[in-house]
Parts: structure tokens; C-alpha cells; sequence
């Protein structure tokens, strides 16, 4: 029985549907569409080695009329960033901060946070769409970052949102921009609290009103997490989060 190749390899796939999601108003079919009449059919990770700026700035330029290709709604930032993970660099962000060594039991009355990212250290991606995840281990007076979890293999999952919970399931905290809530519903039954920051912001300045809830006034909530009995859980806070 003859065996056809596929006209794209799944990592090629993967890095299209990622590189996507990284430009404002592109959609990944139209994306697609473009790599495929300016490297051929068949893509696969060395092709996309040939993408540069200037392709995707003209490609797009030229389906939307625009002669120059200055005006064409997606941003050269967002462009660059995208042409980095289609050439394979997961990360595809060089404004990443430096993940930190971390051994469990270092860091007494420490939680894990999860906070979804398109940029940087920003807290800056919706649940269902952010480019990857810094997982912080946070503890009242010390902050580290542990790791960076890219989101790429989501968008082959059976359940995409099902996926990114599991994919942050050793966190107890995650901070969003947005959250949908039959996602927020997958995340809560992962054991994750979910928060809600819609303007987002610097990760560490998103994190040290946390550190000031942790030391001060810890809602009923995080005191569970920490292992506080029920009895003696505090009744009243004032933890600068969103506990709705």
C-alpha cells in the first residue's frame, strides 16, 4: 500500500499555528495560505528557514491592497517575533527572563504560580491563547522563576484548554488577562486558582501584592493551599487579588 507524505510536517504545524497567534489579525489559514505560495506545497522545518519580514510584510501587504506595506494592521515587533518561531526558536522571544535553579523543599510556605505570557516577563495572554506559561515559586519573601512552558503542543490537543491545565497542573495559582469559563471550570478542577488581571502588567509587580496577601492577610483560599486547618482560617482580608 503506497504512503503519501503529508504536504506539512507536525512540528512545521506547529510552529505555523504558533507563529499565528503571535501577529494580531492573522489568521493561521491565511498564514498558511502565504507560506504555501511563497515556499511551495510540501513545508516542512527547513523550508521555513527561507521566511523572513520582508515575506510576511509583502505577502500580507499585497492581499490587503497596501503598495508599501507599512500599513497592514500587524506590527514589524509582531512580525519578527514570528518569523523567529517559524525558524524553530520555541521560545521565540529573546526578552525572556533567566530561569532560576529550584529544589523542592527550598523554599518553606512557598505556592507555585503560572502566569500566562505573550511577551517577556509580562503577565500579557489570555488562558486559552498566551504563547507560554513562567512558573514562578513564590513564597512570602522570595521569588523565582522555575520554567518556561511553551503552549505549541496545544493546538493539537483534543481539548486545548484540557491541555494547558495539565501542562501547569504542579501550580496552584495561575494569573490570566482572560479566562473563559468553561476553561476556568477545567482549571478549578485541576486544583488551580485561577485570577484574573486584565490589564496584566511586569510579573513581579503582578506577584508582590500576592507576597503582601501571603505575609498579611491571606484569604481563605490561599490559606488552603497552605495547608492552614479550616478552623483557623482567617474570615476577613484585604489580599490585593481577584477572589470572585
Amino acid at each position: 500500500m503506497e504512503t503519501t507524505t503529508p504536504p506539512i510536517t507536525r512540528e512545521a504545524a506547529l510552529r505555523v499555528a504558533l507563529a499565528a497567534r503571535a501577529m494580531p489579525s492573522v489568521t493561521l489559514r491565511s498564514l498558511l495560505e502565504l507560506l504555501q505560495r511563497r515556499l511551495g506545497d510540501e513545508i516542512d522545518e527547513e523550508t521555513l528557514r527561507q521566511v523572513t519580514v520582508t515575506m510576511l510584510k509583502t505577502g500580507f501587504a499585497s492581499v490587503d491592497g497596501e503598495e508599501d506595506g507599512e500599513d497592514i494592521g500587524i506590527g514589524l515587533e509582531a512580525m519578527k517575533l514570528a518569523v523567529r518561531i517559524l525558524w524553530g526558536e520555541t521560545q521565540g522571544d529573546d526578552s525572556l527572563p533567566r530561569i532560576e535553579s529550584y529544589a523542592a523543599g527550598e523554599m518553606p510556605g512557598s505556592v507555585r504560580i503560572a502566569i500566562a505570557s505573550d511577551k517577556g516577563d509580562t503577565l500579557s495572554g489570555h488562558f486559552g491563547s498566551c504563547l507560554r506559561f513562567l512558573v514562578y515559586q513564590v513564597s512570602p519573601d522570595e521569588v523565582r522563576l522555575i520554567d518556561i512552558r511553551d503552549t505549541m503542543d496545544a493546538e493539537f490537543a483534543e481539548d486545548r484548554n484540557l491541555w494547558r491545565a495539565q501542562l501547569i497542573g504542579d501550580c496552584q495559582v495561575c494569573y490570566v488577562v482572560s479566562i473563559g469559563g468553561p476553561a476556568a471550570a477545567k482549571v478549578i478542577r485541576a486544583d488551580i486558582y485561577p485570577i484574573k488581571v486584565p490589564d496584566g502588567g511586569p510579573a513581579l509587580d503582578i506577584i508582590r501584592p500576592f507576597q503582601v496577601a501571603m505575609r498579611e492577610s491571606p484569604p481563605p483560599w490561599l490559606l488552603k493551599i497552605l495547608g492552614v486547618a479550616a478552623e483557623k482560617r482567617l474570615k476577613n482580608y484585604s489580599a490585593a487579588v481577584d477572589d470572585e
